[in-house]
């Protein structure tokens, strides 16, 4: 009792203005599994900011919130409210932002040093160039006012407060003492009032397509499918399979069940079934190793407790292993009826859960994929399957050599980190290079998300894994996005007891997204867009033997229209979805007169337009 008494509540309450002459309605606040504000939409434009808890010394060492940087991060909504529970170095934080009736928001934060330390802790709020780049910064006792062409912000202290604003990397970072240095045991207090105003970029977007140069084929919406969860699993992969058109699937070779108990082992029985359901719905079929039996590995090898297992296989006992893996895959031909298309060992590059250098990597894919030539199985070999986009370096041997060429079927990667737009034109070279497909193998937005899976519900995670499909569509040209998973791990859907949700079972606004993804026409191509907005993504496909067509267009901004021409001219109409927090894969039919539509693009949406 006594420690909850010590700890004081550090309370924000925002007030959200608006540029003068215009009216809002919708308020709601953008906040990050791990406690980062990203900003505050104001009827879907968003006010953008990045704010942080921070300990250390500004301009020195400094540690602050940010994705996949801080353990033992705990998230969770109660109505209105988003509540992150979290730890850095020497402090615990806590945070809860809620978003109130009009146009406010609201923050309180707790924090208590649990050590003594020559540094401080700060609230910390990152300006960036796009908007803010000549922004004036007053500061002065209980004020401070951020001022710039399009946005405008005033934070009201009950007190005076120490804030300095520095430069760092390009951005403007506002730091506000909440204590200057750690004392074990020390709290501090603080309230504010924070105003932010803007300019809602309401304007039309112009959308051209151009259907005359088709570039790669997209199968279609893929997923993954590792078993882990026997009770709730399935009931999940029924209603992502029964309301979704899956293309691809990725199933788990379970080594080390397989070592154990063989076919009757209860996990092999499970993932071979989900192999042959997958198969028998017309998909290609990866297979890709977790977890190897512990004579596999190297003898100095050990498996780690969480994070990256980097176990490394005996090289002594290569023809082993070949033959146990090779083994399984038979089974799975003789048993079930399905020939696994692509073979990996899952994030090699990094060890989850097995390691290789990119030299072993491409040895393995020669040796390997002899190996299967060699009993008849047509499996290929998948070049990368990396943990992230960062680690291109890892395919090059490969590349190189062109007597591992014949036994690549596609370059793979998995979306999690590192998807900035030169990176992923690199990844689409990589695999034209040697004239294969790529794939993503995993697809989402946050590997640690599993720490905190309520954020999978959010409005907000949702718009951030739309944006990057998107990107990846137009960008990459992938053969298939393999959503992590479809299962109820990283799930789509939440009831059952899934995403801690004890109601029926039913979809997130993620599934809705996905599902209307999945709805390209079977086998369309990559085609170019342009668009004229800065805040929207756009992804187009074609098929000009079936004459279908898909346009997905995400608005990340304001209501507004979006004129899309390019069209071909004997479409008379097309059939428009939208998915947001309110609407969900809602249809609507618009006329095309000559090629060219007009569509309507609600706030924070994502709109796909087949035709």
């Amino acid at each position: 009792m006594k420690k909850i008494l010590s700890i004081i509540v550090m309370t924000f309450t925002c007030v959200i203005g608006i540029a003068q002459g215009q009216t809002s309605n919708r308020v709601h606040s953008e906040v990050m599994a791990w406690s980062n504000i990203t900003g505050v939409r104001l009827d879907g434009e968003l006010i953008d900011f990045e704010s942080a808890l921070c300990v250390g010394v500004p301009g020195s060492r400094m540690e602050k919130t940010g994705r996949e940087r801080q353990q033992n991060v705990k998230y969770r909504r109660e109505g209105e409210t988003q509540i992150v529970d979290i730890p850095l170095h020497g402090a615990h934080f806590h945070q809860e932002v809620t978003d109130m009736d009009g146009q406010q928001v609201r923050i309180r934060l707790r924090v208590e040093a649990d050590e003594t330390l020559n540094e401080g802790a700060y609230f910390g709020m990152a300006f960036t160039p796009r908007y803010y780049k000549d922004a004036k910064f007053k500061t002065s006792g209980k004020r401070v006012t951020v001022t710039a062409r399009e946005r405008q912000l005033t934070m009201v202290f009950d007190r005076k407060v120490t804030s300095i604003v520095r430069e760092e990397r390009g951005n403007h970072v506002l730091y506000v003492t909440l204590l200057p240095t750690l004392q074990k045991g020390a709290t501090a207090e603080l309230e504010a009032l924070l105003t932010v105003g803007g300019t809602r970029h309401d304007e039309p977007a112009h959308i051209s397509l151009d259907i005359n140069h088709p570039g790669s084929r997209f199968m279609g919406l893929g997923g993954n499918f590792r078993i882990q969860n026997s009770q709730k699993d399935p009931a999940v992969i029924d209603y992502c399979l029964n309301n979704m058109r899956v293309a691809m699937g990725r199933v788990e070779f379970p080594w080390a069940s397989w070592d154990r108990g063989g076919k009757d082992d209860p996990h092999v029985k499970e993932s071979a079934e989900i192999a042959r359901r997958l198969k028998a719905i017309g998909m290609p079929v990866v297979v890709s190793c977790w977890f190897p039996p512990g004579w596999a590995l190297d003898p100095g090898s050990k498996r780690g407790r969480g994070g990256v297992a980097a176990l490394r296989l005996d090289a002594t006992k290569q023809e082993q292993i070949y033959e146990s893996m090779i083994s399984y895959l038979q089974f799975l031909k003789d048993d079930y009826g399905v020939e696994a298309d692509y073979f990996s060992f899952n994030e090699s590059d990094i060890g989850i859960d097995v390691k290789h250098t990119a030299q072993e990597h491409c040895d393995f894919i020669k040796t390997f994929g002899a190996a299967l030539a060699a009993h008849h199985l047509p499996t290929k070999m998948l070049l990368g399957d990396n943990s992230d986009a960062t680690t291109l370096d890892f395919l090059t041997p490969a590349l190189k050599d062109k007597d591992a060429h014949k036994y690549i079927g596609a370059v793979s990667f998995h979306s999690w980190r590192g998807c900035d737009d030169e990176t992923l034109r690199h990844w689409r070279e990589a695999a034209r290079s040697i004239n294969v497909p790529l794939i993503v193998g995993e697809g989402s937005t946050d590997a640690a998300a599993w720490r905190y899976p309520a954020i999978f519900k959010e409005s907000t995670f949702a718009l951030y894994e739309i944006n990057l499909y998107t990107r990846l569509c137009a960008i990459c040209q992938p053969l298939s996005i393999l959503q992590w998973q479809l299962t109820s791990d990283y799930s789509l859907l939440q009831g059952n007891g899934v995403l801690g949700d004890n109601g029926p079972l039913r979809p997130t606004q993620r599934f809705y997204n996905l599902q209307q993804l999945a709805l390209t026409p079977a086998d369309a191509f990559a085609i170019p867009l342009e668009v004229d907005k800065e805040n929207v993504n756009t992804a187009g496909f074609y098929n000009p033997a079936r004459g279908k067509g898909a346009v997905h267009v995400v608005n990340n901004g304001a209501a507004c229209k979006a004129e899309v021409k390019g069209l071909p001219v004997a479409v008379e109409q097309a059939q428009v979805y939208v998915t947001n927090a309110s609407q969900h894969a809602e249809k609507s039919v618009v006329e095309v007169e000559q090629g060219v539509v007009t569509i309507d693009m609600p706030a924070e949406s994502f709109v796909t337009m087949l035709f």
